[in-house]
């Protein structure tokens, strides 16, 4: 948190949207995101998605990576470029309706003024 805040405000950003999107990923987020990723490369792969019981050990980590790391791998690229598109349209569509609503304010100021 500390390092998005600094970030923010050295780049001069919303602090606390900032701030926000460092909880978005957390350690009882993680699984349930890397597992969609993983069924969704699956899915775009066109491969039966590979069952497995979670162990937290390295060497479930190194049995396990060889089966995973394709289709978790494009998950992750497929749902960050969906995310990022989807977040880009939706900053642009609340800016667009936000300069509406100024220009709009605006008028009926200028309007009520004369």
């Amino acid at each position: 948190m500390l390092v998005a805040a600094a970030i923010a405000i050295i780049v001069r950003v919303n602090l606390p949207v900032s701030i926000g999107l460092v909880w978005v990923t957390n350690p009882i987020t993680m699984p349930p995101m890397f597992y969609f990723a993983y069924k969704t490369g699956a899915w775009v792969l066109g491969s039966p998605a590979h069952e497995f019981n979670f162990e937290l050990s390295f060497e479930w980590l190194k049995l396990e990576l060889g089966y995973i790391w394709e289709p978790f791998l494009l998950g992750c690229l497929v749902l960050g470029l969906l995310s990022a598109i989807i977040g880009y349209l939706f900053v642009r569509i609340l800016w667009r309706f936000h300069i509406f609503q100024y220009l709009k304010r605006r008028r009926l100021r200028k309007h009520q003024a004369s």
